[in-house]
């Protein structure tokens, strides 16, 4: 059945196919996506000095949960804190722990992407994702089809690498695993002409409020932040029950939802409806992953690498008429519709 449903999807697709993607201006680049105010430098940047090693003596504790880590456990990205066992089936052993003795070494997938699936901006949430899709998406890591438009986000590479050594029995652990988690809702979309003040993290790909005198409001302009709703909770306990907040201009809701379920974009031209694909409800179609309720963040940068031709996987050619019509307030509007939605 969702092999018929994606030949359906696919020549539905291909009938509206006029163009091949046109890659934005460097400057158009939705830098806020990544977690930065700037655009990437026109060198490499300067490999980054190593991280001092995080406290293992004292014990932090979690409103909720019975257990106490210390830091480094809980940043340990081969046995990372699990604050809630019973909220989640039983992990895989990929899940909890990854594998250290492979070539390159695998981190656990509950570091990043939580054992809830759910994971932070910097991250892709899996949760409830179709089960064939997360394994074509492991394979186009795997073969280099997926990179990023931005070389300071690493953990692209980092993925690359891991699916690389990933066997097919730890790949279809993972995708099992994660397709069988509810999708609920994580990030909330809040309109402003303001936004919370705030920095990068370390390592870059969020941003974080600032505390204190700081502290303060910002104009957001076109952009985008999408920040933890506490601070300390994502940052450094990677609780999963905190989600985010994401500050997007006025009006950008509704621009999104035209050009979403109707396939306007703000420049007035017409490309296939989001929903042709990915379902009326935009909560998926057989392999065709979810797009109600992801991260704005996530939503734009996938959006910008299909367009510059760093996501070339399997599917993307679909996507190559759609994403060639997509200015720089596409993005941002698809962005902070997709995310104000129901999962």
């Amino acid at each position: 059945m969702e092999r018929v449903v994606f030949m359906s999807v696919a020549a539905l697709a291909l009938a509206a196919l006029t163009g091949t993607a046109t890659a934005l201006a460097a400057e158009d680049e939705p830098v806020w996506a990544w977690g930065f105010t700037t655009p990437p430098p026109s060198s490499p940047p300067a490999a980054a000095a190593p991280a001092p090693p995080l406290d293992n003596i004292k014990q932090l504790t979690l409103q909720g949960s019975r257990f106490s880590f210390t830091r480094a456990e809980i940043a340990n990205p081969y046995g990372p804190a699990d604050w809630f066992p019973d909220d989640h089936p039983i992990m895989p052993d990929v899940i909890a722990h990854g594998r250290e003795s492979a070539q390159p070494k695998i981190w656990a997938c509950g570091f990043c992407h939580y054992p809830n699936g759910k994971g932070r901006s910097e991250n892709a949430n899996l949760a409830g994702l179709p089960y064939d899709y997360m394994v074509h998406t492991l394979m186009d890591f795997a073969n280099g089809a997926r990179k990023t438009s931005d070389p300071r986000k690493t953990n692209t590479s980092l993925m690359s690498g891991f699916a690389k050594a990933m066997t097919d029995d730890e790949i279809k652990a993972a995708a099992e695993y994660f397709s069988s988690l509810p999708a609920t809702a994580w990030t909330k979309v809040v309109e402003s002409e303001t936004a919370p003040k705030t920095e990068g993290s370390k390592p870059p790909g969020m941003f974080l409020t600032l505390a204190g005198a700081d502290a303060g409001t910002e104009t957001l302009g076109q952009r985008i932040i999408e920040t933890p709703v506490s601070r300390d909770d994502t940052d450094i306990l990677r609780n999963p029950h905190s989600g985010f907040v994401a500050y997007v201009p006025p009006g950008s809701i509704k621009k999104g939802e035209a050009l979403v379920q109707n396939g306007l974009t703000a420049s007035g031209a017409q490309v296939t409806a989001c929903t042709a694909c990915h379902g009326l409800d935009l909560r998926g179609l057989g392999p065709i992953p979810r797009l109600a309720g992801r991260s704005p963040f996530y939503i734009a940068r996938q959006l910008y690498d299909m367009q510059n031709g760093n996501r070339s996987g399997t599917w993307t050619p679909l996507m190559a008429a759609v994403v060639a019509n997509l200015g720089p307030n596409d993005l941002l509007a698809a962005a902070a519709y997709l995310a104000s939605l129901e999962p």
